[in-house]
């Protein structure tokens, strides 16, 4: 064997080792499948793309649907340098490199393309980080989200981007580049892999428009398929199932799984098992949910099912909801950690809640009654001689409290919030019953 023949076998066997969706990477746009919307003939992204008027764009769509692949086609037909990196696991100064590398570009008349996969995983400081390079067109950002980046993206860096719908293929887009990796790539030309017809169904309707599913998954299955007689590999229904089964937890953002496993998560938390709690935190941050999505969640539970049993719950709620934004993943799962046992092992209430509730339900249901004059605010003196703020009583004249009437004259007088035996609310429950007898709260 020669060199040459050497360094021909030792690159074959390098691209067998990449995944099949990273060979069947297409190259050109005529090789994309998809978007016809942004990319079919005299679309707007391909007129951009073809006549080279490309301004800043973040990509927004599900898993699968070619945003990495289109960005790195765009800074191939432009002759761009391409920078990639994942807001992940990137950060301000890596960004800065990028640019202090754009400005040295420009210094030649060639344009930089920084990709940032995952940009709603940046926070407000890397986000700023960007604009000026942006504005001024040191870089051409193109941004990836599977998030809306209306809440995700700041609105100053929004602005200087065009937005890019991008849908889920169809199971007719998904059929041909299933075809196309049966027939072009090497591994399954050389094992003679096949599949039948409804193993095919099954992988296109279960892969939920995302192409790196189903090339994952036909990946998977080429390679626990036995060879029979004739050195062919077929893949059927058992084994396109069991593919399925092996590949990573499924966890559409859009879909049941995605709500059923945030619901598992709160209703641990609500049920004080800090153990299962943190055990649904995990398989939510594997499966790549949004960090923000699961403190904002926590927030709202600070406040429903915690309240005045705790007091600090929603302290704690916000503020790890800030850190997240701060600093994001990884570490912000230790923040999440830190948030979600504390709430788990705190007291529980939802007696705010249900105060807030019951009042909205009698507030639509009764005709609203007037201010008493002694409640409405008289800052002039006209609104003095009308009786404005007359005989109100102030409390702290009184050693903090007064009894007087606060609520209109028609309303019904009930009693809305009930506090329970529970942590701190044990006491709001016995002061309550002590400034106000005559209100039964239970």
């Amino acid at each position: 064997m020669d060199l040459f023949q050497k360094e021909e076998k030792d690159q074959s066997k390098k691209d067998r080792a990449r995944p099949l969706p990273e060979r069947m990477r297409p190259q050109t746009l005529d090789e994309f499948v998809g978007q016809e919307h942004l990319l079919g003939k005299g679309k707007v992204l391909r007129q951009a793309i073809e006549s080279d008027q490309l301004v800043s764009m973040i990509l927004w769509g599900p898993p699968g649907v070619g945003k990495t692949t289109l960005a790195r086609i765009i800074a191939r037909e432009t002759e761009s340098d391409f920078f990639a990196i994942s807001a992940v696991t990137s950060g301000v100064a890596e960004i800065r490199k990028i640019i202090e590398r754009a400005k040295e570009n420009r210094k030649m008349n060639r344009r930089t393309i920084l990709f940032i996969d995952e940009i709603h995983r940046f926070n407000k400081a890397q986000q700023d980080a960007l604009l000026h390079s942006v504005e001024d067109g040191t870089i051409l950002l193109i941004g990836a989200t599977t998030e809306n980046p209306s809440f995700e993206v700041i609105s100053a860096l929004l602005s200087r981007c065009r937005v890019y719908r991008m849908e889920p293929l169809s199971e007719q887009e998904l059929n041909t580049i299933l075809d196309r990796a049966l027939e072009r790539d090497e591994f399954l030309c050389q094992h003679k892999v096949s599949i039948t017809e409804e193993a095919r169904n099954i992988l296109l309707k279960l892969s939920a428009g995302d192409a790196r599913n189903v090339l994952m998954a036909l990946e998977l299955a080429a390679q626990l398929a036995s060879p029979n007689e004739k050195g062919e590999r077929v893949i059927d229904r058992p084994l396109i199932e069991e593919a399925l089964q092996r590949r990573t937890l499924l966890y559409d953002k859009k879909g049941d799984y995605h709500y059923d496993t945030i619901s598992a998560f709160i209703k641990s938390v609500r049920g004080s098992d800090p153990d299962a709690a943190i055990y649904w935190l995990a398989r939510m941050l594997e499966s790549g949910e949004d960090p923000k999505f699961i403190a904002r969640r926590l927030i709202i539970l600070a406040s429903e099912d915690i309240g005045n049993a705790d007091p600090h719950a929603l302290m704690v709620a916000t503020s790890g909801f800030t850190a997240v934004d701060y600093i994001g993943m990884p570490e912000a799962r230790i923040v999440l950690a830190q948030v979600t046992t504390y709430l788990a092992s705190a007291p529980k209430s939802n007696a705010s809640y249900l105060a807030i509730n019951d009042a909205m339900e009698d507030v639509r249901n009764e005709v609203p009654g007037a201010i008493p004059l002694h409640l409405r605010n008289a800052p002039t003196k006209l609104m003095k001689d009308f009786g404005y703020a007359a005989g109100y009583k102030y409390p702290h004249d009184y050693g903090g409290f007064v009894g007087q009437e606060y609520f209109p004259p028609e309303a019904k007088k009930r009693v809305y919030y009930k506090p329970t035996e529970n942590g701190v609310e044990k006491r709001i429950r016995e002061r309550l019953l002590s400034l106000w007898p005559s209100r039964k709260r239970s």
